[in-house]
């Protein structure tokens, strides 16, 4: 059994595994350097793995239980032609668990934990191919995962997932904390001590999930609020096929524009046109705040209203303007005025179009789809999926 992502969703192959009762493994590939094995013993998942070869997720999941040292008491296993097992981070486990450098019960928790990180990063795949090989499973087992309940639960999860976007998108962001005196007056000495700790840039959501023994989704769900409020910056998310749940209008992508604009009755008419047409839409209602949060949403376009109180759209034009990251972005100017002198200025503020309220949808997609596809490369435009994982 094999075939693309985009004939058939990752959930009706497992179903199919399970339905059948397949012994054998699924391999699951998003691009030629990144990739999943999942194995199964008659439906139901031993082991999950993510571009194998690598020990650092095991190391993380046994920091959890101060027992990373036990890896360089147990040697690398020699796997080869007649082994059962040709998972280098499974053969490795199994070796510490009959050593007992660690208890049966914690091997369990973590192969469990393994899975269902796994599962949780297929099931949002939009891109790639499969094939499924039937044949001798894993030995010796530890674990049986059911698929059914397996999926019920990480759909669970991707729905609250979705909840932390835009401002916590993928498992893979790294944590760098940019305001560590708004963070230390909201946390106890000891919170305080492991954010600083692990917001240095390097650690990602999923790391910090597996030191403390939790999922990506209790990570991302405890710095959401310091991330919102902008004490705690995250890196950009990686590219590598994942569905950000919302439709897919230029190439695979759904570009992120954010619309900065004190009107509630702009911020909902923008929002309702964007997101029916397929992006991905932050509104912002206060300009001093928005200076702050453009940065960390990184988006791909900006409409910003001229006429807005302690910070006009000028203003903020012309200091986004001065920051490298957003030279090249589109600035769409918003105003009610349709007049010579306040095109003028906004030309020279930096802003790539000018926009007259009231606008209608006909209007508003023009000037986006016009401004977007204008700041894309011609690499972009020829093959939009080369260029994003590029």
């Amino acid at each position: 059994m094999q075939g693309k992502l985009q004939e058939i969703d990752i959930r009706s192959v497992f179903q199919l595994i399970e339905f059948k009762q397949r012994t054998g493994t699924l391999f699951v590939e998003a691009s030629t350097s990144h990739y999943w094995y999942v194995f199964f013993l008659k439906g139901r998942i031993l082991y999950a793995s993510e571009t194998e070869g690598s020990t650092a997720r095991l190391r993380g999941y046994l920091k959890h239980f101060q027992a990373e040292s036990t890896l360089d008491r147990v040697p690398a296993p020699t796997l080869g032609p007649a082994s059962r097992i040709q998972s280098p981070e499974y053969a490795r486990l199994i070796a510490i668990l009959q050593q007992r450098l660690l208890a049966p019960a914690q091997g369990q928790q973590i192969l469990a934990n393994m899975i269902r990180e796994v599962v949780f990063d297929l099931l949002r795949l939009q891109r790639g191919s499969f094939i499924f090989d039937e044949g001798a499973p894993l030995d010796p087992q530890v674990v049986a995962v059911p698929v059914a309940a397996l999926l019920a639960e990480t759909t669970a999860k991707l729905r609250d997932w979705k909840q932390l976007h835009p401002y916590v998108q993928s498992p893979e962001q790294c944590p760098t904390l940019v305001n560590p005196v708004d963070l230390q007056r909201a946390l106890p000495p000891q919170a305080f001590e492991a954010f600083s700790s692990w917001s240095d840039g390097n650690t990602s959501i999923r790391q910090i999930g597996r030191y403390l023994g939790r999922d990506v989704l209790t990570a991302g769900k405890a710095l959401y609020p310091y991330v919102k409020q902008g004490a705690i910056q995250l890196s950009e998310a990686p590219a590598l096929g994942f569905g950000q749940f919302g439709v897919s209008t230029v190439g695979d992508r759904a570009p992120h524009i954010v619309c900065i604009d004190d009107s509630i009755a702009i911020q909902k008419t923008v929002e309702y046109i964007l997101q029916g047409a397929g992006y991905q839409v932050t509104t912002i209602g206060n300009p001093l705040k928005a200076l702050g949060q453009v940065f960390l949403l990184n988006p791909a376009m900006i409409l910003c209203d001229i006429a807005m109180p302690k910070l006009d759209g000028y203003e903020l034009c012309a200091m986004l303007r001065k920051s490298a990251a957003f030279q090249q972005t589109p600035i769409v100017m918003l105003t009610g005025k349709d007049g010579f002198t306040e095109r003028i200025r906004a030309r020279m503020a930096g802003a790539s179009e000018f926009l007259t309220k009231p606008f209608g949808e006909k209007e508003l997609l023009a000037v986006i789809e016009s401004s977007i596809g204008a700041a894309m490369s011609e690499e972009e435009l020829a093959d939009p999926v080369a260029a994003e994982a590029s």
